[in-house]
């Protein structure tokens, strides 16, 4: 029977030791395991072993990791080969536990089982074991099969080890209790180990759900936004993809670890959270006059009431002309009222296409704005009034979109709110960039952006990648109320001058076009006929 000394136990306690602070590490799943099953068999000279994960809902252990040394067989875990079992049912189709196999009885009855011989056993069924030896000519001998249970005390996995080997002669030998103390012994940090990684793993599951709560509110709230909390975090990361791999200009010093590239992941995800506050007729603002309706109705009731006028002026002015016998005035009287409908239906039409936003609206445009609100008419309480109120000429001759002044203010407090809202989250140390990051998304390098007027030193690399996104996501979107989504041309020459301008960050935009990320991205989220033809040669603060 196989024991310890006294110097191999104090071994076994380091390597035990080492063991459980290399599984404490580890944050890949696949990795872990793996980890644990070479753990196992390194600490008890196993020649070979698999491990199985517990699935709570269908009642059956998977396949994870598979090793014999012997058979040079490794699969699962990390190898990148997958393990062709089926996974194994605890409970038959009546629901009787299935107790014939060792793992599932372990699992079933929460106990460990050595075997020495499997040929020789009477109680279990190796008839797979059998198959599986005279197809590789292989021998299983000894088995140790040890169920993990979390700190719930529930079954979460179970490993079981193959063939223990003499350290000396390296023969097949039997697991003796000293093996098993060890082997539940690491059982018990290895289910340690894989619970924290699952409720590491279900905390970040939770936590992105959250997210994606608050952009859902933001998507019912208001439509033109939704998607867009998606999409820019999408180009956020392939822009940072592309960027760290980089040795152009100051990106050649970009080298984000996985942790930071989570945390602009999660900035990407939250850089609008404020406009959960702004409110939604100015989110949603797709015309100059709208607040909750669209006031131009307002203003088409009022034309109408002036061509009522204009025609009741006439016929007071036809009946006059009849009564005094100069039916000659008659035509003139009509033409002069067919004039005045045609002014006011040009002035009518002039409004209309004031009142939809666009890139640029003339000086010319906005005078005559002015004129038409300088006509009168009599309001509901008989008073005589001026055709248009100052907010109304003032949102009418909005020179670029449908925000004046004000709206546009309460539209830059989003950014604010951003910030202020993620400062007050205890965010863990590979986080606490967001609030930073998601808060600086409307700055500009030349200290022209908003909410902060940061300028080019003060910006991280990270925020000038949400910054590039936001733009060319806004810039083809076609789900804006005041604007269709724009070319992929117009875009990158747009975003080209902004470089030129010393807006956006140029290393940056070097790579999004060098590397086709625009195009990339234009595939999966623009419509066909965004998708213009793009001379690379053309675009200003660009070099190919």
């Amino acid at each position: 029977m196989h024991f310890f000394h006294s110097s191999d136990l104090l071994q076994c306690l380091e390597q035990l030791n080492r063991v459980g602070i290399a599984l404490s590490k580890e944050r890949d799943t696949p990795k872990l395991l793996e980890t644990i099953l070479i753990a196992a068999k390194s600490l008890l000279n196993a020649d070979g072993g698999t491990l199985y994960r517990l699935n709570e809902a269908t009642q059956q252990l998977h396949f994870e990791v598979l090793r014999n040394d012997s058979l040079q067989l490794y699969m699962g875990g990390t190898t990148g080969t997958a393990i062709p079992f089926p996974p194994i049912p605890l409970y038959d189709e009546t629901g009787q536990p299935k107790t014939g196999m060792v793992v599932t009885y372990a699992v079933l009855h929460d106990t460990t089982v050595v075997i020495d011989d499997a040929y020789a056993d009477q109680n279990f069924d190796f008839s797979g074991t059998r198959r599986f030896d005279q197809k590789t000519g292989y021998r299983s001998r000894s088995f140790l099969t040890v169920p993990m249970k979390n700190h719930e005390d529930q079954i979460i996995g179970v490993f079981q080890l193959i063939n223990a080997l003499d350290p000396e002669s390296g023969k097949v030998r039997t697991f003796s209790p000293a093996d098993r103390q060890l082997a539940e012994s690491l059982a018990s940090q290895a289910a340690i180990a894989l619970t924290n990684h699952h409720l590491i793993s279900q905390l970040q599951i939770l936590f992105e759900a959250l997210i994606e709560l608050i952009n859902t509110a933001i998507d019912h709230k208001s439509p033109y936004t939704g998607a867009h909390c998606q999409r820019v975090p999408v180009l956020t990361m392939m822009i940072a993809e592309a960027a760290r791999h980089s040795e152009r200009g100051r990106l050649k010093d970009f080298h984000p670890t996985p942790d930071d590239l989570y945390e602009l992941k999660i900035a990407g995800l939250l850089h609008d959270c404020g406009k959960i506050a702004t409110p939604v007729h100015v989110v949603d603002k797709a015309t100059k006059l709208e607040t909750l309706f669209d006031r131009i109705h307002q203003v088409d009731t009022r034309f109408e009431v002036l061509k009522r006028d204009a025609e009741i002026d006439c016929l007071k002015a036809k009946l006059a002309a009849v009564e005094r016998g100069d039916s000659a005035a008659l035509p003139e009287l009509e033409q002069r009222f067919h004039d005045r409908l045609a002014a006011l239906n040009e002035a009518r039409e002039h409004l209309r296409r004031c009142n939809t936003g666009g890139e640029f609206m003339s000086p010319e445009a906005q005078e005559r704005v002015r004129q038409i609100a300088a006509y009168h008419w009599i309001g509901p309480e008989g008073q005589e009034c001026d055709f248009l109120s100052e907010d109304e000429v003032a949102n009418l001759c909005i020179a670029k979109g449908t925000l004046n002044p004000n709206e546009r203010t309460v539209i830059e407090e989003h950014v604010a709110l951003t910030m202020q809202m993620l400062k007050t989250l205890p965010w863990p140390k590979n986080l606490r960039g967001v609030p930073e990051y998601a808060g600086s998304h409307h700055e500009k390098l030349d200290g022209g952006g908003y909410h902060r007027g940061l300028c080019g030193p003060e910006l991280t690399t990270q925020a000038r990648i949400i910054c590039l996104a936001d733009v060319f996501e806004a810039l083809t979107a076609r789900d804006r109320p005041y604007k269709p989504g724009k070319p992929l041309s117009e875009v990158l020459n747009i975003l080209g001058r902004m470089v030129r301008d010393q807006q956006l960050d140029p290393d940056l935009f070097d790579v999004f076009v060098r590397n086709g990320i625009w195009l990339d991205y234009a595939r999966q989220y623009l419509q066909p006929e965004q998708m213009d033809a793009v001379d690379l040669n053309r675009i200003p603060g660009y070099t190919p």
